[in-house]
């Protein structure tokens, strides 16, 4: 018996995952009559985790539908802001070092594997601390265990940043969050923090935060202008607090 057929077209976002001849419209696909729809889809190289819907003539249809000879499907994108089903906290991969320091920057919870301890484990991580798995490879978004995924499209920090803020919508809360572990910051004395002060740094400065899990110290020293600039533009616009007095 022949193979079913059945015809997709991909919404323009997703070209980007997929060969040339599919991203000019509807392309014909051979299946084996017991593949779901959603195996099909990332057969042809999109992850489920950029698919915002898929729909039949009929309307929306489930990724565990299996299609039968000559159906049409249409597969479209997430939807920004993109809603999760729990709170907007983040693992990222060990290629996005500097996509996570900017996300902590702002705030955002996110955590980041700076060695590469292989995809079935930052999988199994997204799972029990149901974090968002942000990655540019594309075979990790496809691990079923994800808790949740998003593709980073950019290699540009400046663009990967704006990218995740418009698309999952994280509520930013500027200079809360220790950019070397992700933990939280409180203000300190300078008395408290006094020996971990190199001279300059305590005869030059007065105000101080300290991270409450690695003790790392902050203060507004000669980087603290392009840490601003970043901030700034991100709460410009995606809304946020700011700075804080």
């Amino acid at each position: 018996m022949e193979k079913p057929e059945i015809w997709i077209e991909f919404a323009a976002e997703l070209h980007v995952f997929v060969g040339a001849p599919r991203r000019a419209g509807w392309s014909a696909v051979r299946t084996d009559g017991t593949a779901t729809l959603g195996h099909v889809v990332e057969s042809l190289g999109v992850p489920l985790t950029e698919v915002g819907s898929l729909r039949a003539a009929g309307g929306p249809v489930a990724a565990a539908h299996v299609p039968v000879d000559g159906e049409r499907f249409s597969v479209l994108a997430v939807a920004r802001p993109q809603q999760l089903p729990g709170p907007a906290r983040f693992l990222l991969d060990v290629h996005l070092g500097t996509l996570a320091r900017r996300l902590r920057l702002l705030g955002v919870d996110a955590a980041y594997e700076s060695v590469d301890i292989g995809d079935p484990a930052l999988a199994a991580r997204s799972a029990a601390e149901q974090r968002v798995m942000l990655s540019r490879d594309r075979g990790l978004l496809h691990r079923r265990e994800l808790w949740a995924g998003g593709y980073v499209y950019s290699h540009r920090p400046v663009e990967q940043l704006r990218d995740v803020l418009s698309r999952f919508a994280p509520p930013l809360a500027p200079w809360t969050r220790c950019t070397a572990c992700n933990g939280t910051l409180r203000t300190a004395e300078k008395a408290e923090v006094r020996k971990q002060l190199q001279d300059g740094t305590e005869r030059a400065y007065d105000v101080f935060a300290q991270c409450a899990d690695c003790a790392q110290v902050y203060w507004r020293g000669a980087h603290h202008s392009q840490l601003d600039a970043i901030v700034a533009a991100a709460v410009d616009e995606f809304g946020g607090p700011g700075r804080p007095a």
